[in-house]
């Protein structure tokens, strides 16, 4: 039935988010749709988040799991528009004309938030109540590693918190 569903002739791109009931019935029809449109359909994923941290040290699979899903099964790579690639940003910059010296990109992530803040060229703060430890900060500090260095955010702070009593002093 998977390979005998109708396909929508107007379908030009498969946009690959989080998806809680994403199957493999879904993964058919992206591939269907990439494999009857060629170069010409676009494969775009959101994010490739491998996991997405819960209270108390659990995680469930990322965005990242689901976007890898289907670029193995149409054998090409997506276009990722969210972090750390700087599409998102750059759209927002020139919509909204931001300054990337007066802009500073806050998250709990070396490999997505901080990544992107310095892909873009702003500074980056990174709050440790995420996914990142200080420790694994200090080794890509102290890598001779420049993909590891600009993993490196410019300061952190242990809770998000102890930026918001900076900001209303």
């Amino acid at each position: 039935d998977w390979v005998q569903a109708p396909l929508d002739p107007a379908v030009r791109a498969v946009l690959v988010g989080f998806d809680e009931h994403f199957s493999y019935a879904k993964l058919c029809q992206a591939l269907r749709y990439l494999l009857r449109g060629g170069p010409d359909c676009l494969l775009v994923g959101t994010n490739r988040d491998h996991q997405l941290p819960l209270e108390g040290g659990a995680a469930i699979p990322g965005t990242g799991c689901l976007v890898k899903a289907v670029e193995t099964a149409a054998q090409r790579e997506a276009f990722i528009v969210g972090k750390p690639n700087s599409f998102m940003f750059d759209c927002v910059a020139s919509e909204f004309n931001v300054d990337p010296t007066r802009t500073i990109m806050v998250g709990d992530r070396l490999d997505t938030d901080i990544l992107m803040g310095n892909n873009c060229h702003l500074t980056t703060l990174l709050t440790l109540t995420g996914v990142t430890t200080l420790d694994e900060v200090r080794g890509h500090q102290d890598s001779d590693c420049p993909a590891r260095n600009r993993l490196v955010p410019d300061y952190y702070v242990d809770s998000i918190a102890d930026l918001l009593q900076v900001l209303g002093e």
